[in-house]
């Protein structure tokens, strides 16, 4: 694919510009800004010593983690009406923040963890595509520097939380991309978001045909961008936890 077909020059292959800044949220236990091309998106984890009442009743051993996402009213070119002005919670916004929930859970050891709860919010400053995918990739970023605290302090011996990343997909004028912004996500004629662990494991694949079909051809190379972008990603978690 040549540069002039995508609106940034990017090669098909090529992920957005990649940042982490840490301690944005300075009373949260872990909190990280990830500013991924023009999305930019707060993730921050409060530990709770204590965990829901459904786990007490049950007596399930270890802990839990939750998530919430929210995209604030200037994140967008047109103000989005918070939640609370409606009387009720988006119903886009339950679906990701609950994608982002599943996900963690799949690399979090909840017993190692003990009786706590992990609270992630994920709050966009700023949207211009793959907002749930910045949101999973920062919040393990945030979630390891929670584990960070809560190793120093001796309430944890080792971090119960695995490496995990998240790309956007797509076909764009017949062709596989990785890693849309909104232009062409907004273009795109098949949508695919990757989840996947640090040992190249696939946690929660989503791909839709907008209007649209796709050929086996287009999945396996939409697969192969993926977890080239994942590796990338991952090693990028790496560099900022360092």
């Amino acid at each position: 694919m040549t540069a002039l077909l995508r609106p940034d020059g990017r090669a098909a292959d090529a992920l957005r510009p990649l940042r982490f800044q840490h301690g944005i949220a300075p009373h949260a236990t872990g909190s990280t800004l990830i500013e991924w091309g023009n999305t930019r998106v707060i993730c921050a984890v409060t530990v709770e010593e204590s965990v829901p009442k459904w786990m007490q009743v049950k007596k399930v051993p270890g802990g839990w983690i939750t998530a919430e996402y929210s995209m604030l009213p200037y994140s967008t070119l047109d103000r989005k009406a918070r939640d609370i002005s409606k009387l009720k919670q988006d119903g886009r916004s339950v679906e990701i923040q609950r994608l982002i929930g599943r996900s963690l859970r799949a690399v979090l050891d909840l017993e190692a963890l003990g009786p706590r709860t992990l609270w992630v919010d994920c709050d966009v400053l700023q949207a211009d595509g793959g907002t749930r995918t910045a949101s999973i990739t920062g919040a393990y970023v945030a979630l390891a520097l929670a584990m960070k605290k809560l190793q120093a302090t001796g309430k944890i011996t080792t971090s119960p939380v695995q490496p995990i990343a998240a790309v956007s997909l797509g076909v764009v004028g017949g062709r596989p991309v990785l890693d849309l912004n909104y232009e062409e996500d907004a273009a795109a004629s098949v949508d695919m978001n990757l989840v996947m662990n640090g040992a190249g494991e696939f946690i929660e694949l989503q791909a839709s045909g907008e209007e649209a079909t796709f050929s086996g051809t287009q999945l396996e190379e939409m697969l192969r961008l993926g977890r080239s972008g994942i590796t990338e990603l991952l090693r990028r978690q790496q560099e900022a936890l360092a």
